[in-house]
């Protein structure tokens, strides 16, 4: 049975695409298994943050205007991101103190958030506005602790998500057929850029296949997708002087437009990495703050596919993601690590939807292919596409905090010229990279230096101590 009736705005935003928030489950149950602070001290920052407020960023502020109309008609985000009924400007403060009091109650244990008040307050403000989330959804929520998608490419060893995820199977592949070619020459230039198009086309053909493991048997396609073989054959497909339609490339499902997100890469003093990416979906999630408890609140419902009557479509919504109780939405998150001889050199993912994939990738190509250094990397302007529709979007905009980014005339006139459709944009991906590079000192002695780098497009800073 499909819930929302086919009705894709319903899903998309308001109380009924709000899916069971997973992240603070996670988080515990990370910190169970390897976290060595108390938990009160981990979770305290964050609630001094909610309660003492922080200053709205000119990047927040754009995402504001953007999403004004859905901030006003909401009362939490209202209370939150408004004064007197204007929004916020930057370098106003901002605070969020119910959300300081949950995550002061947060602080003592998560059973008070999935069976407990704050359970109950969220659920309460949810159907207060028509949702449908129950307190035994909380209570029934368990955490997956899967094996990562592991691969050796390139000379590197490559740390990937699993499904549900798309994006670690969806990068490897993409890799895969690039190595074809030999780098960096291969890939290098504007016919390095048409290459990488056709990649991820065939990527984004196959990874609609994937859905969550616990209702989808995706052994074998995971399987393909990281495997040089399947790679190699797919390459035979590509042409230097031509692009084709989405059929060309299998393309049978329609793609979910996923959205939003942020992403942490983190290396500590004992080489210990994390690459997080979290998410409620769109900016502001499903606009709705709960007024209770101060939890922006998700719409993570949107990321699964809807089936659709009309059958005479070219390309259809994949069956793999369909909505069951229990099921998890297919994503794009793409958090990656990448060890060489079994040591760190990397940590990179990204923010921004169904881009992350193309984002995370060419990033790593930049550095550990073609050579560029850390910044360089972040630097380099994007292309994305998702196939479906069948258009290459490039970076061409200038940032609220001044950077320009544009993919360069030449690249831009040798992808029409093989047939590409353009479409610049002003947005993309937010990569946040880290690289560790191992000098050996006078001594004999191995020395690691770490390189941070937040990308810029958002203002963001990298931090060290």
């Amino acid at each position: 049975m499909n819930m929302y009736d086919g009705n894709a705005t319903v899903q998309a935003s308001g109380s009924l695409s709000i899916a069971v928030p997973g992240e603070l489950a996670g988080l515990y149950k990370a910190w169970k298994q390897h976290g060595r602070l108390p938990w009160e001290r981990l979770v305290r920052p964050a609630e001094k943050l909610a309660r003492r407020g922080f200053k709205i960023s000119r990047y927040l502020r754009m995402q504001m205007e953007k999403t004004q109309s859905g901030i006003l008609a909401d009362e939490g985000l209202r209370n939150v991101f408004t004064s007197n009924g204007e929004l916020l400007q930057p370098g106003d403060i901002c605070y969020n103190k119910k959300l300081a009091d949950t995550l002061r109650t947060v602080s003592k244990g998560v059973e008070a958030f999935y069976n407990g008040p704050i359970g109950f307050n969220l659920v309460r403000d949810i159907h207060k506005l028509g949702g449908m989330l129950t307190i035994e959804d909380l209570r029934r929520y368990k955490v997956r602790v899967r094996e990562p998608i592991i691969t050796n490419i390139l000379g590197y060893k490559i740390i990937g998500m699993p499904p549900p995820s798309s994006g670690g199977a969806s990068m490897i592949l993409i890799l895969n057929i690039l190595a074809q070619y030999g780098v960096p020459e291969g890939i290098s230039g504007p016919l390095g850029f048409h290459r990488l198009i056709e990649s991820l086309k065939h990527a984004f053909a196959v990874r609609m296949r994937l859905g969550d493991p616990d209702f989808v048997d995706v052994a074998q396609v995971v399987s393909d997708m990281i495997s040089p073989k399947f790679a190699q054959e797919l390459k035979k497909t590509i042409h230097d002087n031509m692009t084709f339609d989405p059929g060309h490339y299998g393309g049978r499902w329609n793609q979910i437009d996923d959205h939003g997100t942020s992403h942490l890469s983190i290396v500590d003093s004992e080489q210990n990495a994390v690459s997080m990416t979290s998410t409620v979906n769109s900016y502001f999630g499903a606009q709705i703050l709960s007024p209770s408890t101060g939890i922006v609140l998700n719409n993570e419902m949107s990321d699964f596919s809807m089936p659709e009557n009309n059958t005479g479509n070219v390309s259809l919504p994949a069956p793999s993601n369909f909505i069951r109780p229990g099921k998890r939405p297919l994503s794009s998150m793409t958090p990656t690590i990448v060890l060489k001889d079994e040591q760190l050199r990397g940590v990179v993912g990204a923010s921004g939807g169904a881009m992350i994939i193309a984002g995370t990738t060419e990033v790593f190509l930049n550095h550990f292919t073609k050579g560029m250094n850390p910044l360089s990397s972040i630097l380099s302007p994007r292309v994305y596409h998702k196939l479906i529709p069948n258009i290459v979007e490039y970076e061409n905009w200038t940032t609220v905090y001044g950077d320009h980014f544009e993919v360069s005339a030449d690249v831009r006139a040798s992808l029409q010229k093989r047939g590409h459709v353009l479409q610049g944009i002003a947005g993309g991906t937010i990569c946040q990279f880290i690289v560790q590079d191992l000098e050996t000192s006078r001594g004999n002695k191995l020395v690691r230096k770490l390189v941070g780098v937040s990308d810029p497009r958002k203002g963001g800073l990298p931090a060290g101590y």
